[in-house]
């Protein structure tokens, strides 16, 4: 027998609870707020960029890497300028909305209508704790990776020896007693015409032409071996009558390098993924101390063999750890910052509140940077330098909205003088 009640439907989102549940007012918001949160994502990521690109150009533009090196190693940069760029989009985005809701009137009318502003930033503060949750894996697991294979990258484009990269009628020298050029260079420098080699090698002059050749890179042996087609070959010896030999294929190997190799990674703690700095941090803790003098830090924590094996101090690890995991918890707040100072009262016009916001989140930044340093250095405590000032700004921001919601007030307002009394007044 069916009911009512079993016929009627209920959409996936209406089976969430009622706190997270998102409404006609949450769609609008969320909706207004994600294309200026994605463009200014972008722009905070190409100004980031590009910075670091004029350096790379100019260091892989000596060394001769091809272009798709520089694009990989920017590609390796993305998620340390993601963990930039996110928290001041978010605050940019949410910021330029409420601002113009509230020179539109429509923070007015939803306040008149009973919506609280408390109620109007929920979605933006649910957005910052999903961004939160998604920090959380990109400062501790994305970011350390990226960073290991931008130190790899950058160390093989810099010690990658002569590449096979060629112009048409210049001069290359891969080794001091061989040189090569070709009246014309074709397919990113792998297809030649006119070729030219002179060498020098076994105490004797080959002087090599050819109508055509290509270069042939094999990294895995680390040698670059050109093929020619169609030559000649005129070798001279001090005391030995000059010879000439003619070819229509043949193979030379034009360079040789050793092969190149990186360290491991985990030599830098921020090259460990939180997890792996609570397991050191733990076993550094737990294990045996060998000598007092040796072992203890400017703190006095003690410091393992396993922390000292690795060069890593124990304070360096966890001055790292709560770093991350300040910056984390502290996103979630920034909108509710943003939309308490993003919000104007009638007839005025109010500038500062975007700089304001600004200011207070590069400076809480600086407060958190140099605490990890004094944690680093041994002389204060994460609790101190680094969840204290997180304590307070967290604290700071959720009290600014309920001020401007009305919520906590902290002004009493004067009682309206009665109609009784004012007609008093008047003169007879």
């Amino acid at each position: 027998m069916t009911t009512p009640e079993n016929d009627r439907y209920k959409p996936p989102l209406a089976k969430l609870p009622a706190w997270i549940r998102p409404g006609t007012l949450d769609i609008y918001l969320l909706g207004q707020t994600i294309p200026p949160f994605v463009i200014a994502v972008s722009v905070v990521l190409i100004a980031l960029l590009l910075e670091r690109l004029l350096v790379l150009l100019n260091v892989l533009a000596s060394e001769a890497s091809p272009f798709l090196t520089l694009i990989r190693l920017l590609a390796d940069l993305m998620p340390h300028y993601l963990g930039l760029a996110m928290p001041a989009a978010l605050c940019v985005s949410v910021f330029t909305v409420i601002r113009r809701m509230s020179e539109g009137d429509e923070i007015d009318a939803l306040m008149s209508s009973g919506v609280s502003l408390a109620r109007i930033c929920r979605p933006f503060a649910l957005t910052g704790a999903a961004i939160g949750l998604l920090s959380i894996l990109l400062y501790g697991y994305i970011q350390p990776h990226a960073r290991y294979q931008f130190r790899e990258g950058f160390y093989f484009a810099s010690h990658a020896g002569w590449a096979p990269v060629l112009q048409s009628g210049m001069f290359a020298s891969p080794s001091p007693r061989l040189m090569l050029t070709a009246d014309h260079v074709s397919h990113a420098g792998s297809q030649l015409r006119g070729v030219f080699i002179r060498d020098l090698s076994e105490d004797k002059e080959r002087d090599i032409t050819a109508q055509t050749g290509s270069l042939r890179t094999d990294t895995a042996k680390g040698e670059v071996q050109i093929e020619l087609f169609n030559g000649s070959i005129l070798t001279t010896q001090p005391g030995v009558q000059p010879t000439v030999t003619t070819f229509d294929h043949a193979e030379r190997l034009i360079s040789r390098t050793s092969k190149v190799t990186f360290r491991n990674r985990g030599d830098d703690e921020r090259e460990l993924t939180s997890h792996e700095l609570a397991k050191k941090i733990d076993a550094a803790r737990h294990a045996p101390r060998s000598d007092p003098s040796d072992d203890m830090e400017a703190d006095g924590t003690a410091v393992s063999d396993s922390a000292s094996s690795n060069d890593i101090p124990l304070t360096s690890m966890r001055a790292e750890l709560h770093f991350r995991l300040a910056r984390s918890l502290s996103i979630p707040f920034i909108p509710i910052l943003a939309t308490a100072l993003a919000v104007i009262g009638k007839r005025k016009r109010g500038a500062a509140g975007l700089a304001v916001a600004v200011l207070l989140l590069v400076t809480y930044d600086h407060v958190l940077q140099l605490g990890e340093s004094l944690i680093a250095s041994g002389r204060s405590s994460p609790l101190l330098v680094i969840w204290l000032p997180t304590m307070v700004f967290c604290v700071a921001c959720t009290l600014l909205l309920l001020f401007r919601a009305s919520i906590l007030p902290i002004r009493s307002a004067r009682p309206a003088p009665s109609a009784a009394g004012n007609r008093g007044e008047e003169p007879a």
